[in-house]
C-alpha cells in the first residue's frame, strides 16, 4: 500500500494544473491528432467504432466552449457524433448517410430520444438515464478491456469492491454482490446474480461461464434484488455484458495478441479479435473469436508434476443483424466457449508456497453454448423487443477423494444444463414526467447433477439428481416524475412448477427415497412488488429510496443416501443512496449507498456427513451493506478513484434440520478442530468479506508524436471471510491485498501494453477449499504470482 501510495504522490506532482477556463487550442492534422490532443488538455476519452474516421481531416481551431462542443466539431468534421458512456468517455458513432439501396429507400429508425452526452443504464429495461436510475449501479467502459481481453469475469471482479467470486477456475466459480451469498458449490441450487449478454439470461443454476470480454461496450452492474425487472435468481443483483453490436455499411476489426510470464510457474499467450463485415446495405454480420493459455503456477509434490493448473480457453460469437426498416431490428446470435483445466489451483497451506501433495488429479472441463434471437420496434415514443435464448452447459469437475493413503479415490461430477428463456417487453422511455414497462417472460431449464466415487480407473456412480423448473412471469413497472421528485412502483407476478427426480440410486437409497416423502413435483407462486423515491438535489445529483425483493424456487438434493427437498427462499431489501458528480467537467464525483436485507428460508451447500456436498434451508439471516466510491480529477490527465464496501451478514435463526446436521459433522472431528470451528461464529453467511476496497489512479501523456501512453496502477484489499457454513467449511479466507501496474502506448491504429498483476508476489488465499473431502481444512488457493503480460493490437 505505501509503495501504491508513493506511485501515485509521483503522478499528482509530476502532472500539469488544470486549467478548466483556458481555451481549447487544436492544431490542424487528422481526427487521431486532434482527438490526441483534446484528451491532454480535457481528460476525455474516445472510442472509435469506425477505424476509418482515424486517417480523416481536422482543421485547426481554438474554443472557450467546454470539451464535449470541442469533441462534436472534430468528430463532426468526419462525419461522426459523440455518443457518451460514461464520465469522460465516449464512444464515436458515424453519422454519415449510407449508400442508396437499390430499392426505394425506407423509413430510418427514429433515434433514441436521448441527449448527447447522457449515460442510458440499458439494465433499467426501459432506457432510463444514469440521473433517472434510483438504485445503486456501477457501468464499466468496455474499450478499457481491449488491453487485457484475455481475462474474463475477474477483470469485473477486481475493478469493483462490490462483486466477489469463489475460485474454483475458470467457468466454474459462483459470483456475489453486496455480502448476500449462498454457498461456494454449484449444485441444485440457483445463483444469486443474474448473469445476461445484452438481453439474453446466460445462466440459471450453472456458474458463471466466464465469457472473455472481447469487443464489449459496457459492462452494467445493479446491486441488491432485482425481482420486479429480472425474476428468480437476481437476489444479489445483475450483472449484465453489453456487445458491440453489428454496424451497417462499415468494414473494420481489431487483432491482439500477448504474451505472459508468471513467477514461479510456465509461460502464457492469448490471440483474439473482432471482425465487422458488412452483408448487404440493411445487414451485417460481427463475428470474435479468442484463444487464451494461462500457465500453470502448482506444483504436486506427492505426483511429481510441476504447474499442473494450466488452463486453456477457446472461444467465439458470433451475431448477424439485420434492418429491414420502418423501426425494425432483428439479431441472431451465437456463443461457444470452452474452458479445460488440467487440474485444480488450490495449494496445501502446511507444505512450502504454491505446493501440494495429493495422489490424484483434479481438473476440469466446461462447455458453454448459446443461440439468441432478439426482434425490436421502434416507434417514436414506444420501443418492444422480444429476445430469446437457448443454451447448453456442460461442466465436469473432479476431486480427489482419497481416505486412506493406500486406497486413492477420485470424485467426478458432471453438471448437465439445458435452459430456453424469453421475454416479451413493452416500454416508454421517461419522458415528459412519465414512463413505464410491461412485458412477460418464461423460462424451461433443466439441470442434472451425477456423481461417481471411487477407484482411479473407474469411479462407481452415486446418488445424483434431475431438477426441472418451468417459470411463467409477468411484470411491470412505472415512474411519474414531477419537478425534482420521481416516483416508482412495480409489480412481478411468477408462477414456477418445480420437478425433481433422482438418479442411479441405490436399492437401499430408494427405501429412504421411499420413507422420505419427497414431493417429486410442485409449484409455487410469488408476487414482488418494488418502488422507489428519486429527487434531484442538484447539477447531476441524485438521491433515492428503494424497496426491492428477489426469491429462488426450491428443489431436491442428495444428502448422503436421501434425496430431499429443500425450500425456495425470499429476501427483502431497503436501500437508500446518492449520487453525484456525473458529467465530463466534474472535478469531483461519487455515490454512497446504505441497505438492509431480510433473507428468508436461505438456501445454501455444505458438506454432509458423507463428504459430499449437499443443499438446505440453513434459516433466516440478515445483511447490512454499506458502500461508497469517489472519483477525483485533479488535472485534465488524472483521475483517482476509490471504492469500498463494508457487509455485515449472519444467520441469525438457523434451521433444525441444518442444526442437527451441524451436531452430527461435529461428532466426526477432534475437539480441538470442533474449539477452533467455534471461535469463528457459526452464523456467518460465507464467501463475502466484511470490507473491501479498492484504490486506483490512472494517468495519460500525449506524446510529441501525437501517440498516447496511458498509466494505471491499482491495489485493492479483500477482507476476510469463511468459505461455508457448518465444521467442515469452516475455514478462514480472504484478508489479502493484490496490485496492478500497465502501461499503454497507441499511436492511430496501434498499441501496445506492458502490464505487471500481483505486483508484490502476494500468495494470500482467495478460496479455502481444493476437495470437500480434505477434512484438515487446511487448503488455500493463492492468487496467481506476480504475472508480466506484453501485448499489441492492431485496429483496421
Amino acid at each position: 500500500m505505501t509503495r501504491l501510495a508513493t506511485f501515485v504522490a509521483f503522478i499528482i506532482v509530476a502532472s500539469p494544473a488544470y486549467a478548466g477556463d483556458r481555451p481549447l487550442i487544436i492544431a490542424s492534422g487528422t481526427v487521431a491528432s486532434a482527438l490526441s490532443q483534446l484528451s491532454a488538455q480535457s481528460g476525455i476519452s474516445v472510442s472509435i467504432e469506425d477505424p476509418s474516421l482515424w486517417a480523416k481531416p481536422v482543421a485547426g481551431f481554438s474554443a472557450a466552449g467546454s470539451p464535449e462542443a470541442a469533441l462534436r466539431r472534430i468528430l463532426g468534421a468526419a462525419g461522426a457524433r459523440p455518443v457518451k458512456l460514461g464520465t469522460s468517455v465516449y464512444r464515436a458513432v458515424s453519422t454519415r448517410p449510407s449508400p442508396p439501396p437499390a430499392r426505394a429507400p425506407r423509413p430510418a429508425t427514429p433515434p433514441e430520444p436521448v441527449a448527447e452526452g447522457e449515460v442510458v443504464v440499458t439494465a433499467s429495461k426501459r432506457d432510463l438515464r444514469l440521473l433517472d436510475f434510483p438504485a445503486a449501479v456501477e457501468i464499466l467502459d468496455g474499450s478499457r478491456f481491449v488491453s487485457e481481453g484475455e481475462r474474463g469475469t475477474d477483470t469485473i471482479v477486481v475493478r469493483l469492491a462490490s462483486v466477489s467470486s469463489t475460485y474454483l477456475g475458470a467457468g466454474r466459480n459462483k459470483l456475489f454482490i453486496r455480502g448476500i451469498a449462498d454457498s461456494s458449490f454449484t449444485g441444485p441450487t440457483q445463483g444469486t446474480v443474474g448473469q445476461y449478454l445484452g438481453d439474453i439470461r446466460l445462466t440459471y443454476n450453472a456458474p458463471d461461464p466466464d465469457l472473455r470480454l472481447y469487443d464489449i461496450g459496457s459492462v452494467e452492474v445493479l446491486e441488491g434484488p432485482q425481482g420486479t425487472l429480472y425474476g428468480a435468481g437476481s437476489l444479489g443483483g445483475i450483472l449484465r455484458t453489453n456487445p458491440n453490436a453489428p454496424v451497417l455499411n462499415q468494414i473494420g476489426g481489431t487483432i491482439s495478441a500477448g504474451v505472459s510470464a508468471t513467477a514461479h510457474g510456465s509461460p502464457g499467450g492469448d490471440l483474439g479479435g473482432w471482425l465487422n463485415l458488412p452483408v448487404s446495405s440493411d445487414a451485417a454480420l460481427r463475428l470474435v473469436g479468442y484463444g487464451i493459455t494461462e500457465g500453470g503456477y502448482i506444483d504436486d509434490v506427492e505426483r511429481e508434476k510441476r504447474n499442473v493448473n494450466r488452463t486453456r480457453t477457446v472461444g467465439g460469437r458470433g451475431t448477424f443483424l439485420y434492418e429491414p426498416g420502418d423501426g425494425w431490428r432483428v439479431q441472431a446470435g451465437a456463443v461457444l466457449q470452452s474452458n479445460h483445466g488440467r487440474d485444480s489451483q488450490y495449494a496445501d497451506r502446511d507444505l512450502p508456497p504454491l505446493e501440494r501433495a495429493s495422489p490424484t488429479p483434479g481438473g476440469f472441463d466446461s462447455d458453454y453454448r448459446l443461440a439468441s434471437l432478439s426482434v425490436e420496434k421502434k416507434w417514436s415514443s414506444l420501443r418492444f423487443q422480444s429476445s430469446s435464448g437457448l443454451v447448453r452447459h456442460r461442466l465436469t469437475e473432479q476431486y480427489d477423494a482419497t481416505i486412506d493413503p493406500t486406497r486413492p479415490q477420485l470424485f467426478v461430477q458432471r453438471n448437465r444444463t439445458a435452459m430456453f428463456t424469453t421475454e416479451n417487453r413493452l416500454w416508454s422511455p421517461l419522458r415528459n414526467g412519465f414512463g413505464w414497462v410491461v412485458g412477460a417472460s418464461y423460462t424451461h431449464n433443466r439441470t442434472t447433477l451425477g456423481r461417481r466415487l471411487g477407484s482411479i480407473a473407474a469411479p462407481a456412480p452415486t446418488t445424483g439428481v434431475t431438477n426441472i423448473v418451468n417459470e411463467i412471469t409477468a411484470f411491470a413497472e412505472a415512474s411519474v416524475q414531477r419537478s425534482f421528485l420521481t416516483i416508482t412502483g412495480g409489480i412481478r407476478v411468477t408462477h414456477d412448477r418445480l420437478t425433481g427426480s433422482a438418479k442411479d440410486i441405490p436399492f437401499a437409497s430408494f427405501q429412504n427415497l421411499l420413507r422420505s416423502g419427497v414431493t417429486a413435483s410442485r409449484s409455487e407462486d410469488n408476487i414482488m412488488p418494488s418502488g422507489a423515491l428519486s429527487a434531484r438535489i442538484g447539477n447531476g445529483a441524485l438521491a433515492f429510496l428503494r424497496y426491492q425483493e428477489g426469491i429462488r424456487p426450491g428443489g431436491l438434493a442428495v444428502e448422503g443416501a436421501i434425496i430431499r427437498r429443500f425450500k425456495g427462499d425470499h429476501i427483502r431489501s431497503i436501500e437508500t443512496g446518492l449520487r453525484f458528480g456525473e458529467g465530463a467537467r466534474q472535478l469531483i464525483g461519487g455515490a454512497l449507498s446504505a441497505s438492509y436485507s431480510r433473507w428468508n428460508d436461505i438456501q445454501a451447500d455444505y458438506i454432509d456427513d458423507t463428504g459430499l456436498p449437499s443443499t438446505s434451508n440453513i434459516g433466516t439471516g440478515r445483511i447490512y451493506s454499506v458502500s461508497g466510491s469517489l472519483r477525483i480529477k485533479p488535472t485534465p490527465r488524472l483521475v483517482l478513484e476509490l471504492a469500498t464496501t463494508y457487509n455485515d451478514s449472519r444467520v441469525t435463526e438457523p434451521s433444525a434440520a441444518f442444526l442437527q446436521s451441524l451436531v452430527n459433522q461435529m461428532a466426526r472431528f477432534d475437539l480441538l478442530k470442533a474449539q477452533q470451528i467455534a471461535l469463528d461464529p457459526l452464523g456467518r453467511i460465507p464467501n463475502v468479506a466484511k470490507f473491501s476496497s479498492r484504490v486506483s489512479a490512472r494517468y495519460e501523456v500525449i506524446r510529441s508524436d501525437a501517440s498516447t501512453l496511458t498509466l494505471e496502477g491499482w491495489t485493492r484489499y479483500v477482507g476476510r471471510s469463511r468459505l461455508g457454513v457448518g465444521p467442515v467449511l469452516g475455514g478462514q479466507q480472504g484478508q489479502y491485498s493484490e496490485t496492478g501496474l500497465s502501461a499503454k502506448l497507441a499511436k492511430d491504429r496501434f498499441g501496445i501494453t506492458l502490464g505487471v498483476s500481483n505486483l508484490f508476489d502476494v500468495v494470500g488465499n482467495r478460496f479455502a477449499l481444493g476437495t470437500p473431502f480434505a477434512r484438515e481444512l487446511s487448503q488455500i488457493t493463492p492468487l496467481r504470482p506476480r504475472t508480466v503480460r506484453l501485448s499489441i493490437e492492431r485496429h483496421f
